[in-house]
């Protein structure tokens, strides 16, 4: 009996994933563990390896196509002893869905998607030569050959939509009579196929309610533009998870933003005496002192002792109850081409500052090789941001669901202060506290805060 191989979910929110590479072809035969494919998702690029025993019989689905949803059919083996173009044929009916397996990540780079095809159609807007993927039912019939329902692209139908065009007046020339975006910019050019004005609503009757501002297309941005003075560079699988997920942050979470001033010079000090008494090690390149901390692994380390020391704010907000965490687990935002990663410190609050140090050397440098596993950057219950290497004084950043809170840190520097109504000089942090006002309410907030302050200020403190 045929087995077929599914798009596996190598992460808990994963809903498609571009298939990469093929590492075997039809007529292969593998056994369990062989790596077959190489699948990307929005993070990472991971290899994934074969479930089962058998030969290939067929690859449904071809190296470089994106999008491929989960639980999609992308390949047929052909068990021990029977016929692989027979297995080929009927794979896909009756056979039990195998989801195969992730193996360790790999730094391969990930392919853009293409919003077109290099020839002005935007993505999605299909040609008469696209083939019909395997599992999909080919296009419906057009108008009069069926339910009268007009088939039309989705883009086709904002750009009717915008400039009023009735799509089913139009003529479709796409596959099947489907209308496509051609079209109905010829229907918008001829001035006819406007639709109907809507009907008044009889007097009495409720006015309806406006309709939701919606964003520019990428139609309209484009027209803002003369033709030929920008490039369009493609959003990466990255990018579009990161624009998805600050969208939702930014209108699911009602942030608020406290922000405190945190002198140094005690945390600077006690910082180059622990690096001076560093112990030598040997290493391939020579000696080397076996770590060396930087302000950010101190930031951690006060950042997840004072959710301890707060544990109410150490919570993640769900409709039903809320989560309250019993370890800090301090995601640290790292920049790597095309977006950032948050790889996280676990129990950060039970780790020795030198610990914490080596341990965000290695996974800060994994992240920009995208060598991370999944369990390495979900979840964690807040995260450290910090643009103080840049100059930057204070800023606030977007939370990262689930966490409830996220630490925005900013750059020392030496400001004038007052001490005992005299005016001296001192190195100030700015760091700027952003939170999510169903998890954690003001005062709370806070007191988190005020917490970290104390710990910064006084970092002996972290060391006992």
């Amino acid at each position: 009996m045929p087995i077929n191989i599914t798009m596996p979910a190598l992460s808990p929110t994963m809903e498609e994933g571009n298939l990469s590479k093929w590492l075997v072809k039809e007529g292969d035969k593998v056994s369990p563990g062989d790596v077959i494919a190489e699948i990307e998702t929005d993070k990472a690029t991971m290899e994934v390896e074969a479930v089962d025993e058998g030969t290939v019989a067929k690859l449904v689905v071809p190296a470089g196509t994106e999008g491929v949803k989960v639980n999609a059919l992308i390949a047929v083996l052909a068990a021990e002893g029977e016929d692989a173009s027979a297995a080929a044929k009927s794979g896909g009916d009756a056979a039990p869905a195998k989801a195969e397996r992730p193996k360790a990540e790999t730094s391969k780079t990930e392919t853009p998607t293409s919003p077109s095809d290099g020839g002005g159609r935007a993505a999605g807007e299909p040609t008469a030569a696209t083939p019909t993927p395997a599992g999909r039912p080919a296009d419906p019939p057009h108008k009069g050959e069926g339910e009268g329902r007009t088939f039309a692209s989705p883009l086709a139908r904002r750009i009717a939509k915008e400039a009023g065009v009735d799509v089913s007046a139009v003529t479709g020339t796409g596959p099947h009579g489907r209308v496509v975006r051609a079209d109905v910019d010829a229907a918008i050019a001829g001035g006819g196929a406007k639709a109907a004005p809507a009907a008044k609503a009889p007097a009495g009757a409720p006015a309806a309610a406006p309709a939701p501002v919606k964003a520019m297309s990428d139609d309209q941005v484009l027209r803002l533009f003369e033709e030929g003075s920008y490039e369009l560079v493609p959003h990466d699988n990255m990018r579009k998870t990161i624009a998805r997920r600050l969208v939702e942050a930014k209108t699911t979470i009602p942030h608020f933003y406290l922000t405190l001033d945190c002198e140094l010079d005690a945390l600077l000090s006690l910082r180059t005496q622990l690096n001076a008494a560093a112990p030598v090690k040997k290493t391939d390149k020579g000696e080397a002192p076996a770590y060396k901390l930087s302000v950010n692994d101190m930031v951690i380390k006060a950042m997840a002792m004072a959710l301890k020391a707060v544990p109410d704010a150490n919570a993640s907000w769900t409709e039903s109850a809320m989560v309250k965490h019993r370890h800090a687990d301090v995601g640290v935002a790292v920049s790597i081409p095309g977006g950032l990663i948050t790889p996280i410190i676990r129990k950060a609050d039970e780790k020795t500052l030198s610990v914490i140090s080596n341990e965000m050397k290695d996974l800060a440098s994994r992240a920009r090789n995208r060598k991370l596993k999944p369990e390495e950057y979900q979840g964690g219950t807040t995260a450290v941001s910090n643009l103080g290497m840049f100059g930057i004084k204070d800023f606030a950043a977007v939370i990262n669901p689930p966490h409830a809170t996220i630490l925005a840190v900013g750059a020392g520097e030496e400001r004038a202060v007052v001490k005992n109504g005299e005016i001296k000089i001192a190195t100030v942090m700015s760091v700027t506290l952003s939170t999510d006002h169903r998890a954690v309410d003001g005062a709370l907030g806070a007191e988190l805060l005020v917490a970290f302050k104390k710990l910064i200020e006084n970092p002996m403190g972290m060391l006992v």
